[in-house]
């Protein structure tokens, strides 16, 4: 039996002290790729049904700042939250990270590290956008600059017909052979799962742990799945809000899982993944968070009894008060 005080899932952010003795905050970078699933000449059309980086872009994460710009502004804008914060992530999160010639990557990395602040590198991207010349190169900077270097990779889905569903254009064998390509030079590998993507049962949620627990991960996210505005799926929900007024019979006629979608069964369904999921992987984020004004579907938003929209910072509180509940921890069915 566990301390009733203990976390009980592997927590990224305690590696980080661990390692660094302190707590170290990613400041999200905007170099100004695209996606191989996009249309270049037109960044509206195309991408992941579910897609709106706009949605999650700090102010100051603009790709006509300089690197160092957007490393400066995003310090002051973290500093105003987090004053004891003395090093830095540089963080290469919009779109695909690695979608360009290596050339091109290696000026934007390099001027990332230059920067006083910055301890290290986590770059965003897909499983189709690597290949060993790029993966040699993001190895070597770990070792040339003795500075810390993941890869994240967004899974979204283990399912190939999920995949196929939400246009992503690679299937989940491409995933596995980034991620094993990855593992091979040493460096620590993220990797990204939406729950609840549409077609996907709270059955095929759960299993998708076996699936990661096949991966050489070293940490992993789970986002729920978010219907907004500006993407694909904000369109087809808009269309069917137009014959009801019940957001949930709209999930349901779009194949979405409202487990997802309600708080109050979100939180069990990640205990239950967490218990099967393999207990080495870091978990860094349990949900995805969007201001209001990117909510298609604005009622769906999680909020507390008195009308309040609950905080992605609260949510792995919540997670530990549920496994504390039932004296469970992360790994305890795997």
């Amino acid at each position: 039996m566990r301390k009733m005080s203990e976390l009980r899932y592997n927590s990224y952010a305690a590696f980080f002290r661990k390692v660094y003795g302190e707590r170290l905050q990613k400041v999200a970078i905007d170099a100004g790729f695209s996606c191989p699933n996009r249309n270049p000449l037109d960044r509206t059309q195309g991408g992941c049904i579910f897609c709106n980086n706009n949605a999650f872009n700090p102010s100051y994460c603009l790709p006509d700042k300089s690197i160092t710009q957007q490393i400066d502004e995003g310090i002051l804008f973290h500093r105003q939250r987090y004053p004891n914060t003395t090093r830095y992530l540089a963080y290469f999160q919009p779109y695909s990270n690695t979608f360009a010639p290596l050339e091109t990557l290696r000026q934007r990395y390099e001027e990332a590290l230059q920067h006083p602040d910055v301890v290290g590198l986590i770059i965003g991207t897909r499983p189709d956008c690597v290949d060993e010349e790029k993966l040699d190169y993001i190895a070597s900077l770990a070792e040339r600059k003795n500075c810390y270097v993941a890869v994240e990779y967004g899974i979204e889905s283990c399912y190939d017909a999920t995949l196929a569903t939400i246009n992503r254009r690679h299937d989940f064998a491409a995933t596995r052979k980034a991620i094993e390509m990855t593992h091979s030079r040493n460096l620590h590998c993220g990797a990204h799962l939406v729950l609840g993507l549409p077609g996907e049962t709270r059955d095929m949620i759960l299993n998708e742990a076996d699936a990661v627990n096949s991966l050489p991960v070293d940490t992993l996210k789970l986002h729920q799945l978010q219907i907004i505005v500006d993407t694909k799926l904000a369109e087809e929900a808009k269309q069917r809000m137009s014959k009801t007024s019940d957001p949930y019979k709209v999930l349901h006629k779009m194949g979405i899982c409202d487990d997802v979608q309600r708080m109050e069964t979100y939180v069990p369904l990640v205990c239950d993944f967490l218990e099967r999921l393999r207990p080495d992987i870091m978990m860094e984020r349990f949900a995805g968070e969007v201001p209001p004004r990117f909510q298609a579907i604005p009622s769906l938003g999680w909020r507390r009894t008195d009308g309040k929209l609950i905080r992605n910072e609260e949510i792995p509180q919540m997670i530990n008060k549920e496994l504390t509940r039932r004296d469970s921890w992360q790994g305890c069915r795997f």
